[in-house]
């Protein structure tokens, strides 16, 4: 049997959850190529979230169009994109671009994922924008092709559960 291309991925959540290290580790596994959607953000975006500004969606649309145009090139050579994409809507924008887009999902306790804040340095995230991130926050749903994985599990487990999860859809597709 053929090997099905990897379907376009994102990983989703709020920031320090291990976005960009996951999507880094999964896409060298994949040997997809690994995009940080906070690179895709306009330099306007960057500065109201360094001064604490939680981004509105008509910041956000124009990102997200781009974030979803980066799935889209990936579709047959395979691409991860680390995207916070909090919303099912955002979701949704972004399988207008890639359809079959498959979204992972590391979730944990606020508190895990404040303790990882204060260990790290974030170019302009800062700390006080985790609680508006957490109450915009919308799980994956029924209907959503993805995975979600508790954050706590060292990335080289989470890796492994969602090429496992990745195989299984193929195998099932046809």
């Amino acid at each position: 049997m053929a090997q099905q291309p990897t379907p376009p991925i994102v990983v989703m959540g709020v920031q320090g959850s291990g976005k960009s290290t996951l999507g880094a580790l999964l896409a060298a596994r994949l040997g997809a190529r690994f995009v940080d959607g906070d690179d895709l953000h306009p330099e306007q975006n960057k500065q109201l979230m360094a001064a604490g500004t939680p981004l509105t969606d008509e910041n956000r649309l124009p990102w997200l169009h781009d974030v979803g145009e980066e799935l889209a090139r990936g579709t047959e050579a395979g691409v991860v994109v680390a995207c916070s994409a909090l919303k099912r809507s955002y979701r949704d924008l972004l399988r207008g671009h890639a359809p079959h887009l498959f979204v992972l999902h590391p979730y944990g306790a606020r508190e895990l994922v404040a303790a990882r804040l204060t260990a790290r340095e974030h170019e302009y995230m800062p700390p006080s924008l985790l609680d508006s991130q957490y109450n915009t926050l919308e799980p994956l749903s029924d209907g959503e092709r993805g995975l979600t994985v508790d954050l706590a599990l060292s990335p080289d487990a989470i890796v492994d559960r969602v090429c496992a999860r990745l195989t299984e859809s193929t195998v099932h597709a046809h």
